[in-house]
């Protein structure tokens, strides 16, 4: 039966005049007027001028002691055992196992909880009026000592690189969550909407362990996420406007499909993420104009240069991205990340002085270099600097000259943004296996990060799936006594 011709089926016959389309129309045709009668009134239509930006700024809980974080992430896991956490029994002991109650339980990455205790090779000398003890692979960082706060009693539950990376970075040993630096763009937005809130560079085309996924949004909308600034005429990934098309016609083809955008998003206010979307082509717009400045050290003087290790080709790869992150927080950027050995380059199994060797080489003059422009400009005060891996190394050898992964106690440092320097929180274990004194998790390291920017870990939620969920996976204590 053909249903046009059905008198049971009424809505299938054909309007056979404007009167009877009007009739049948109804409510529908009628809501067509009714939305623009009500368009003026901002109770049921917000004008697009008036569209708040997802990124921009807003308030933390409380009087930030850091605007912006500068993270430098290790890939691979740093020795602390040769770095910033001197052990004479390693040297004393060398060559004999560890005693069993260290061993008992004990997981390793590759089961090397049977080797033979090895001795470190570096020279130890303490540095600035706090006479913190540094190696001497750490030459130029010693003499920032006095800036520095050393966190001798870091840990995490990461063994191997992908869930530890992911979990330094997230917070969590499995992937799917939002990383550090999407929080805090989420939490605080921008203080420039001209460009990105969270920026992440690495120092070779390697791949990081996980990929992108590290500086990902996870559950949240993806504005949130990192945008990956590399080397080269576009550090931003598709920035320039491509040959041929002129200002005036990229502004009319922006400017038109930004039309199209907002009337698409405004029958459809429960979809925030298109908000989000729009903002995100809005932000690309203006990074064209703002970005390539941003990028460009041309600008900056030799001795600048020379500070952060441009002028030896080791160092200068590492030293352009330190560089590059001073001119960014300098402009607002909230959250940069730095990766040294892109590839898990810091995984010393074997050979480990070399492999340190050449780590520190290519990065320790940039970072001094970074904490000493920062502190001459006025900016350490407001710039929190971070230095660490996903975890440190143990005190037993792997194939006679290397250390495996140890991430139940190693090291990390922060410098700047109300941190107080020249001090040692926490320690580890005679051999430096575990963190034993004033232990801080992952997790209580990203709280005190967030804490020194304003935040409450445990107050910034983000509801998913009927779930609030924070930075810190509802753990987590910042460690206040890190503050000057």
């Amino acid at each position: 039966m053909n249903p046009s011709r059905d008198p049971r089926c009424f809505r299938f016959e054909p309007a056979t005049s404007r009167r009877d389309f009007l009739l049948r129309g109804g409510a529908g045709f009628g809501a067509l007027a009714l939305s623009h009668l009500l368009a003026g009134n901002r109770l049921f239509a917000t004008p697009a001028k008036n569209v708040v930006s997802p990124l921009a700024p807003k308030p933390g809980h409380f009087r930030p002691r850091a605007k912006s974080v500068i993270f430098l992430f290790m890939e691979g896991g740093p020795s602390h055992l040769d770095t910033f956490d001197p052990k004479a029994a390693l040297k004393k002991h060398a060559g004999e196992q560890l005693p069993p109650s260290f061993t008992k339980g004990l997981i390793t990455a590759m089961g090397e909880y049977n080797s033979p205790i090895f001795p470190d090779k570096r020279e130890w000398k303490q540095h600035g009026q706090s006479g913190l003890w540094i190696s001497d692979w750490c030459r130029h960082v010693a003499g920032c000592a006095d800036d520095l706060a050393v966190i001798r009693s870091s840990w995490a539950n990461g063994i191997v690189h992908s869930n530890g990376v992911c979990q330094m970075n997230t917070g969590s040993i499995l992937a799917g969550r939002p990383s550090l630096g999407a929080w805090v763009s989420y939490g605080l937005g921008s203080a420039n909407q001209n460009l990105p809130a969270f920026v992440v560079m690495q120092d070779n085309s390697g791949t990081v362990v996980n990929g992108p996924r590290n500086w990902g949004a996870g559950f949240m909308p993806a504005l949130y996420q990192g945008t990956r600034i590399t080397p080269g005429t576009e550090p931003i990934a598709n920035l320039n406007t491509p040959e041929g098309v002129g200002e005036s016609q990229q502004f009319a083809k922006l400017d038109f499909l930004n039309s199209m955008n907002r009337e698409h998003a405004l029958s459809r206010p429960q979809q925030s993420e298109l908000d989000a979307r729009i903002a995100a082509y809005e932000l690309a717009f203006r990074m064209q104009a703002e970005a390539p400045e941003a990028v460009d050290i041309s600008k900056e003087t030799e001795a600048t240069k020379n500070l952060y290790g441009l002028d030896d080709s080791v160092s200068a790869p590492f030293g352009r991205m330190c560089l590059l992150s001073r001119r960014l927080v300098e402009r607002g950027v909230r959250f940069v990340q730095l990766y040294s050995g892109a590839g898990s380059k810091w995984d010393a199994h074997s050979n480990i002085e070399k492999n340190h060797g050449d780590r520190f080489r290519e990065t320790d003059k940039p970072i001094a270099g970074l904490l000493h422009d920062l502190k001459s400009r006025g900016l350490l005060d407001e710039t929190l600097v971070v230095w660490g891996g996903e975890f440190g190394r143990t005190p037993m050898s792997e194939k006679g000259d290397g250390r495996d992964h140890n991430p139940t106690g190693f090291t990390m440092w922060m410098a700047g943004g109300g941190v107080k320097g020249g001090q040692v929180i926490g320690s580890t274990d005679e051999f430096g296996l575990y963190a034993v004194e004033d232990r801080l998790h992952v997790h209580d390291l990203h709280a005190t990060i967030l804490w020194l920017m304003g935040i409450e870990n445990l107050r910034l939620t983000y509801n998913y799936k009927g779930r609030p969920e924070n930075p810190t996976v509802n753990e987590g204590e910042a460690y206040r006594k890190i503050a000057g």
